[in-house]
């Protein structure tokens, strides 16, 4: 099955160990050392399912994980959900007992295949064997079955995403395995391209607007093309931070406080959305107005963003005809007013007074450099200061923080790689998902980058298995940055906080934590860094430590 698996174009294979399934994991480790695959050992499902994800966000290609029986294939129901919601794909083989063993309440049996429901559209049952060996009709069999679920997890008959073998074995558990091959002579390679092509739906043909009123919104994961499209078009450019399309001269950064604007937001009378946007209520608001035309280029993931439910979905833009001075003058107006909406920022200290003949002027300089340095870290300069350092060779992983939502607001236009689990936009996981990142980064990159994570405590402390590493397994090239305000600051934000008593408010909403986060990842073998002011801040970025998490105590 692993073989065929390899054929068919898989390039890894993430096991967390487990009884039922030791034939598996015996199986990939033997093909790993043949050279057909890649093995990641974890040791709890959650992470793997995470770990997973995030392999084949890099690489495109589905990874297979494989799980024993029981809770453990429950724990990756939180993976599984993302990548069903977010497009990513996914191969589950779940080790099950036989026929004969289950509804009599054997012990860890439940009913597995289905355990997920519709997050995974592709669910199919392997009998356990009843004869040694395998028969080259059995094997032509498997070799069918193997194709069609790759194919599915890969987008070729539907939407991309998770699919399951549910894949029972009977007792003896394994068997001495000798002379196992790598990849087979006739093997295939899928294509594995995250595609918008969608049966059914058209390709839009639009042209500029005669009277400039369009803009052009990328939410997660839009791609470059959105990018290209407003260009096309002469339209503004309202791209999230983890759009892939965050850069361009019709950028527009300051696009939530211009949504709001009515000389702005106010004027557009059609909207072109790619991705998912997920960080802002005002896209979703302008997008559900009656004086809108909304054009949705369908994206990988489960459901099409369709607020208003009217908008019309196409499967691609192509725009026809050029713009005119008139869409220069649209765009340059909504470009001028983000740039002075978000300001000059802090321009620091005066470089001029820097190489001043005036004495006084140099120790003014110095003076003002000094307290830069000394500043306590708020959240938009922690994450312009991690945007600043991560360059097209690096990666950038953002999670559910409020931290994700600032950079958003901030961050200036930059052509870099950018991942955020925004498919359900959960908590969890998103350690693990940047090792995976990490993973498949390292393998196939010849320049060698860093994978930065950037997140808060709650959301550190929700995947704190990523940490733990078989020793047997590699390191991966990891700074995982901590805004820490000791507790859910993405709740203060919310209308409740105005109503709700401040004690109520702390217990069971924002739940401040005071976890020794030195103490935690020291002691799961991490390297640890602490950086209270900017000139701590700026020093521990470049450090050169392969795994390493900085915590940074917030002072908003």
């Amino acid at each position: 099955m692993l073989q065929e698996f390899a054929s068919a174009g898989v390039t890894d294979v993430v096991v967390s160990p487990g009884s039922r399934s030791q034939a598996l994991a015996l199986a990939a480790v033997a093909l790993e050392r043949a050279g057909g695959i890649t093995v990641h050992v974890r040791l709890d499902e959650r992470t793997a399912g995470f770990f997973a994800l995030g392999l084949a966000v890099e690489s495109g290609r589905p990874a297979a994980i494989v799980t024993t029986s029981g809770t453990a294939v429950a724990n990756l129901h939180p993976a599984v959900l993302e990548a069903h919601h977010s497009g990513v794909p996914m191969i589950v083989l779940s080790a099950d007992r036989p026929g004969e063993l289950r509804g009599i309440g054997s012990n860890q049996t439940t009913v597995q295949p289905g355990i997920f429901a519709s997050a995974v559209a592709f669910v199919r049952e392997v009998e356990a064997p009843t004869a040694h060996g395998v028969e080259a009709s059995t094997r032509q069999t498997l070799r069918e079955l193997v194709r069609q679920t790759v194919a599915a997890a890969a987008g070729h008959t539907g939407q991309p995403g998770p699919a399951q073998l549910d894949v029972a074995f009977r007792e003896p558990l394994s068997a001495t395995l000798t002379d196992v091959e790598g990849v087979p002579d006739d093997a295939i390679d899928l294509d594995f391209a995250r595609r918008r092509v969608h049966t059914g739906l058209p390709v839009a043909e639009l042209t500029p607007d005669d009277d400039p009123a369009t803009v052009v919104i990328a939410g997660h994961d839009a791609g470059e093309d959105a990018e290209r499209i407003a260009w096309e078009l002469g339209a503004p450019l309202l791209a999230e931070v983890s759009s892939g399309a965050r850069f361009g001269r019709n950028l527009v950064v300051a696009y939530r406080e211009l949504l709001r604007d009515p000389e702005f937001g106010g004027r557009v009378r059609r909207a072109v959305v790619l991705g998912h946007p997920t960080l802002s209520r005002e896209v979703p608001a302008l997008l559900q107005r009656a004086d809108v035309e909304v054009v949705t280029v369908r994206g990988a993931g489960a459901d099409p963003f369709d607020p208003s439910r009217a908008s019309r979905l196409v499967a691609d833009v192509r725009v026809t005809g050029r713009t005119a001075p008139s869409h220069r003058a649209w765009v340059g107006r909504w470009v001028a007013a983000s740039r002075s909406a978000l300001g000059d920022g802090d321009a620091g200290p005066d470089l001029g007074a820097k190489r001043s003949e005036d004495r006084a002027e140099r120790n003014r300089f110095l003076k003002d450099e000094v307290a830069l340095r000394r500043r306590p870290v708020d959240r938009a300069m922690l994450a312009e200061a991690v945007w600043g350092v991560t360059w097209p060779h690096d990666r950038l992983v953002l999670g559910a923080s409020q931290i994700i939502r600032v950079a958003d607001a901030h961050v200036l236009g930059k052509k870099i790689r950018v991942h955020a689990n925004r498919g359900l936009a959960g908590i969890d996981g998103t350690v693990s998902t940047a090792l995976g990142i990490a993973a498949a980064l390292e393998r196939t990159s010849a320049a060698v980058g860093t994978t930065r994570v950037l997140l808060g405590d709650l959301t550190l402390l929700h995947d704190v298995g990523a940490f733990v590493t078989g020793t047997h397994e590699p390191t991966h090239r990891v700074q995982v940055i901590v805004g820490n305000d000791d507790g859910g600051a993405i709740f203060r934000g919310l209308e409740v906080a105005e109503t709700t008593p401040p004690e109520d408010m702390a217990r069971m909403m924002t739940t401040p934590q005071h976890v020794d986060v030195e103490r935690v990842v020291t002691g799961l073998g991490w390297e640890y860094r602490r950086a209270a002011t900017w000139g701590d801040l700026e020093r521990v970025l470049t450090d050169p430590a392969e795994r390493v998490v900085i915590e940074v105590p917030l002072a908003d």
